[in-house]
């Protein structure tokens, strides 16, 4: 595959870093922000600015694979993965760092009139970042986790525990979390696809699929650990801390967020419900101390300053933190905080090369991921126009199956029986290994 990269940034360089031995490499930016870190890698480098059209075509993106923007430029990104799509078509990944750059382009997106002038997949790593952080705090530890449709959606699988609520329920009585499908059920050595009147055994390993937030929210109420989370705090109330705050709130966990700024502390205020908001620094012992910060079950924290975090996370350790959770902006930190003690080091560029790796994978395949050692497999189907306008309930496939996810552009919609498809959905489907060509022939997959 041939991937052009526009921006010669931390990002790009981890980019360049991950690819370069399996794939075509080009980077774009000036040359005075090539480091010698590029220089190490097999790649090419094209001088210049990827919003210049004749840039891109010196780049040869007329025969490229895929267009990554990552300069530290918003604007430009944009410009950029517009200026390529419109020349060639590529499929396009752009990262932001604002949240209403992310909201415009993927509304730009979806609207039909565009045609083909859009960007494929927006990138705001602290958005990433903001759910990995909630995973790590909510949600047990899965026996299998994949993503789909750009990281919106994911098949998540668990095993239910001896003492689990949802024992001997049948699955439409059991009120799983909205815009969630249970998919698939191991029980001992038989996977088979559950329907509303299939009983919940202890042991059975089931296997959902749904939006990333509605899974998490899943996850957190149904298959905790024993012990649970009862109290968060949250050292920065930037993007990162007030979407953690939020998303805690949803988990009715008690949450305190500690934030320097005033005027950001009116704001937070104002938009969350529950959460304590306290005017305060962070990285001050008396404050923590005073604020009982050391009998939360977990502490994050989540400046955009490596230092302090280091600082706040040393300190909420030394009053006695169970676990203590802090962002790294730049990825080289990363052992360092693990050496000190820091339970877990989390950076939002990590999140966003996943996210990037996840997609570039999953990009023209067919099979999207197997499950269960194989058995199960996960195919993305594009609708032809022969079934345009049918119900999900009056799709009549030869087999074992279940429609979990309809990607439509840019949004995601996780199915009922009476959701309609349209001409050029694509369908995410679990069904049985043996029967995935049965699927594909009815649907007409070549």
């Amino acid at each position: 595959m041939k991937i052009v990269i526009y921006g010669a940034t931390e990002i790009g360089c981890l980019l360049a870093t991950e690819f370069f031995e399996d794939h075509d490499i080009t980077v774009i930016d000036k040359e005075e922000n090539r480091t010698e870190e590029f220089d190490k890698l097999d790649i090419s480098f094209v001088h210049g600015n990827a919003t210049d059209v004749n840039i891109l075509k010196s780049a040869d993106i007329i025969n490229s694979d895929v267009f990554i923007a990552c300069t530290t430029q918003d604007e430009a990104n944009i410009v950029a993965c517009l200026s390529a799509k419109k020349i060639s078509g590529i499929r396009t990944i752009c990262f932001v760092s604002k949240e209403e750059y992310q909201n415009i382009m993927a509304l730009d997106k979806s609207n039909d009139y565009l045609g083909d002038f859009f960007i494929d997949y927006v990138i705001w790593p602290e958005a990433l970042l903001t759910q990995e952080l909630f995973r790590i705090v909510t949600v047990a530890h899965a026996l299998d986790v994949e993503n789909f449709a750009d990281g919106k959606a994911r098949l998540l699988e668990y095993k239910v525990k001896p003492n689990s609520q949802i024992v001997g329920k049948m699955v439409k009585d059991c009120g799983f979390t909205k815009d969630t499908i249970i998919v698939g059920v191991k029980r001992d050595d038989l996977l088979f696809i559950p329907n509303g009147l299939t009983e919940i055994n202890q042991d059975d390993k089931l296997i959902f699929m749904g939006t990333s937030h509605s899974l998490d929210i899943l996850a957190g109420t149904f298959f905790h650990e024993k012990e649970q989370v009862k109290s968060v705090a949250i050292i920065g109330g930037g993007n990162v801390g007030y979407m953690l705050a939020k998303s805690l709130e949803d988990m009715k966990i008690k949450t305190k967020i500690i934030e320097k700024n005033y005027e950001r502390c009116e704001y937070l205020s104002q938009e969350l419900k529950s959460t304590v908001v306290i005017n305060a620094d962070g990285t001050n012992l008396k404050v923590l101390d005073e604020e009982e910060i050391g009998t939360s079950d977990v502490a994050i924290a989540v400046t955009n300053n490596d230092e302090r975090n280091l600082l706040c996370s040393l300190l909420m350790k030394q009053l006695g933190v169970k676990r203590v959770i802090s962002r790294v902006s730049k990825v080289v930190n990363i052992p360092l905080f693990e050496k000190v003690g820091i339970d877990i080091a989390v950076s939002p560029k990590t999140s966003a090369i996943n996210e990037v790796r996840n997609d570039i994978d999953e990009t023209n395949v067919d099979i999207l991921a197997t499950v269960e050692q194989g058995e199960a497999e996960v195919l993305e189907i594009s609708v032809n126009n022969e079934f345009d306008g049918k119900l999900i309930k009056d799709l009549r496939i030869p087999a074992p199956a279940i429609v979990g996810i309809i990607q439509r552009r840019s949004n995601v919609i996780i199915p009922k029986g009476d959701t309609v498809v349209k001409h050029h959905d694509i369908l995410i489907i679990f069904t049985k290994a043996d029967s995935g060509q049965k699927v594909k022939e009815y649907f007409k997959v070549v």
